[in-house]
């Protein structure tokens, strides 16, 4: 059975003891590759996940398939959060952008185990509430802060999750999460980079001064960050 103190993913590392040994059972390791789908619009949902390394996004999209990225998950979450109140279907797309693995479970399964443990459902709830704020404060970046800062925003969440300074990403890619043209990304990396924040070239993004990033994205990243780890953050 997964021993709790191998597993990366800090949603179930913050359950307790006695309701990670009711999951443990139903959990698989599962590659979750770049690209790879963990969810449709309309389309019924068999299982939700628990990444362990890799970043997705979840993705708003318009009737002519137009996309925005609402949210990003990582190591620190689980989707679809939907899941938790019941729901199979959802809305919009949610993708791996970063290739990596997770743990995944049969919806069906965490409504049984839910119904066994009275406090199982806590750190979920949590984490919704969190990613809710996320994607308010994404909402705000969009419409009040600069590509430049957005972009520093962006880059920050990226090595939160993924645990080193070095992102390999390229430039169409980022200019489709943020909404934006690729020439307006490549401008922006190259403010960062004139003030030495990061370093680019094709394909990577290297942080090269994280505070001075912090500083530089006036406010836009740091509020979901705290929440996270007020409500979650291991203790």
């Amino acid at each position: 059975m997964i021993e709790k103190t191998g597993v990366r993913n800090r949603i179930l590392k913050a359950l307790s003891d006695d309701d990670f040994s009711l999951v443990a059972p139903h959990l698989d390791l599962v590659p979750m590759p770049n690209r790879f789908k963990v969810a449709s619009p309309g389309q019924p949902l068999d299982y939700l996940y628990f990444p362990e390394s890799g970043i997705g996004a979840v993705m708003s999209l318009t009737p002519n398939g137009e996309s925005s990225e609402a949210g990003m998950f990582g190591v620190e979450g689980f989707v679809p959060t939907s899941t938790i109140i019941g729901d199979n279907l959802v809305p919009y797309d949610i993708e791996m952008k970063v290739g990596g693995a997770g743990y995944r479970m049969p919806i069906r399964m965490i409504a049984e185990l839910m119904l066994k443990s009275a406090s199982l459902h806590v750190p979920f709830v949590k984490y919704m509430h969190v990613f809710a704020v996320q994607v308010a404060f994404t909402a705000l970046a969009n419409a009040r802060f600069t590509i430049d800062q957005r972009l520093a925003r962006w880059i920050l969440m990226c090595q939160d999750r993924i645990g080193h300074d070095t992102l390999e990403i390229t430039h169409e890619y980022i200019a489709m999460l943020l909404s934006t043209r690729r020439p307006s990304v490549t401008n922006a990396l190259h403010v960062l980079e004139g003030e030495r924040l990061i370093r680019s070239s094709r394909g990577i993004v290297a942080v090269v001064n994280r505070k001075g990033l912090e500083r530089f994205s006036r406010g836009c990243y740091g509020v979901p960050e705290h929440e996270f780890e007020r409500l979650i953050g291991d203790r």
